[in-house]
């Protein structure tokens, strides 16, 4: 198992990465080759993120106190994971959006966000160069003190993005569900590692064992340790990278 830091220049047979740092904004990057050219990913913060390919921009969960989306590019596609505030902003999203722009959402977001497309766990939408697939995200043992999960099942969605031949999985807030277990050829995985929302270090590593991306990237993680992580993945040829997504 290989780990990254900072910066990352990866070689897989036809998997490429490349990492920098975008100065104007403070934002890292990572760029993979695809079939249909390059894919970069912008680590905005925490849950945030978003993927440039094709001439087009897709953003994942935009909140406003992650960035100033008014000097963002506008997007061609929202996904929104669910209805927590780190997760759902309307006003982030309303600076990013135009008429065109499809905003794709969980069922906990029906009624919240003003034409969007609820996608329902196991449902799938295409978009041109894009394929997204929802997928369950949700607790089994995390609970609020009524005893009621954080994330209750088939609320929330976490998706995989497929383009140029590539795999994105974004897990939104989710524990090490059995559901994981069931993806298949994942090239990166996005997952969480906070407590008492989502997982701990030993169950993301349990949950990426269960699919063995190519990459796997920690995010949502809060001020848990991610080095911890990296320890846990020591024995697997899964590369661990970590960028600023606390």
């Amino acid at each position: 198992m290989k780990t990254t830091i900072s910066i990352l220049i990866m070689l897989f047979t036809g998997f490429t990465g490349s990492s920098q740092t975008n100065q104007a904004k403070n934002f890292e990057t990572d760029t993979y080759e695809t079939s249909k050219g390059q894919l970069k990913i912008t680590f905005i913060g925490h849950g945030t993120l978003m993927i440039e390919a094709g001439g087009q921009v897709v953003h994942i969960d935009p909140v406003l106190r992650e960035a100033d989306f008014s000097k963002l590019p506008k997007a061609n596609l929202i996904l929104v994971t669910h209805e927590h505030f780190d997760h759902l902003d309307k006003k982030a999203i309303s600076m990013i959006a135009d008429p065109q722009t499809k905003i794709i959402m969980s069922k906990s977001c029906k009624g919240l966000i003003d034409n969007g497309i609820v996608l329902l766990n196991g449902e799938q939408k295409n978009l041109g160069d894009w394929v997204i697939e929802a997928v369950p995200a949700y607790n089994l043992q995390n609970k609020r003190p009524d005893g009621l999960p954080f994330h209750p099942k088939g609320n929330g969605n976490g998706y995989v993005i497929s383009y140029g031949g590539k795999r994105i999985y974004v897990a939104g807030d989710t524990e090490n569900v059995p559901e994981m277990g069931n993806l298949k050829k994942i090239d990166i995985a996005f997952l969480p590692m906070n407590l008492p929302y989502t997982m701990t270090p030993q169950m993301v590593a349990d949950g990426a064992k269960s699919f063995m991306p190519v990459v796997l990237y920690p995010y949502h993680y809060g001020e848990t340790n991610p080095q911890l992580l990296v320890d846990l993945m020591k024995a697997t040829p899964i590369e661990v990278i970590i960028r600023k997504m606390k």
